[in-house]
């Protein structure tokens, strides 16, 4: 009987797969929060919360394994340099998924992926997303209100 394999394939080969989790992944590291799919958001998180756990052994094979799982030394230096001191004893759950509104262009579902320990406002960024999700659609009642403001006050 067949089984369902749990990974998203995300529309794409194995090796361009491999290749955007681990682009994600490195930029999560570096930039602590991406803007991205939902779907590629879930799939980063599995691969950003095993790395983390790697990490936190802090041994110089953990550090070797996940180099050449992310291919950057800048990503890595700063897990274990600032990330790693910052978890400190958490269990898991380094990574939190935020979702917003859908893409004005495609109407993806868009999340946020964030790591935990460095998040400065989560709920600001959905309420700017709304935000600007109201000025770009066409005939939106905000819009128009805000237009005609806009118009009036000049």
């Amino acid at each position: 009987m067949r089984k369902v394999k749990p990974a998203r394939k995300l529309g794409r080969t194995t090796a361009h797969r491999k290749a955007t989790l681990s682009n994600l992944s490195t930029q999560l590291l570096i930039h602590k929060r991406i803007e991205t799919t939902e779907a590629k958001a879930k799939e980063t998180r599995k691969v950003v919360e095993k790395i983390i756990t790697k990490a936190r052994k802090g041994t110089h094979h953990a550090q070797r394994e996940i180099f050449s799982a992310l291919r950057n030394k800048e990503a890595v230096q700063e897990l274990f340099e600032e990330i790693v001191g910052r978890i400190g004893s958490r269990n898991g759950g380094y990574t939190r998924i935020i979702k917003l509104a859908p893409r004005f262009g495609d109407a993806a579902k868009m999340a946020v992926i964030e790591l935990v320990d460095f998040a400065e406002a989560p709920a600001a960024a959905s309420t700017a997303a709304k935000q600007d999700r109201a000025k770009r659609v066409k005939g939106s009642k905000k819009a128009e209100t805000e237009k005609e403001g806009g118009e009036s006050a000049e």
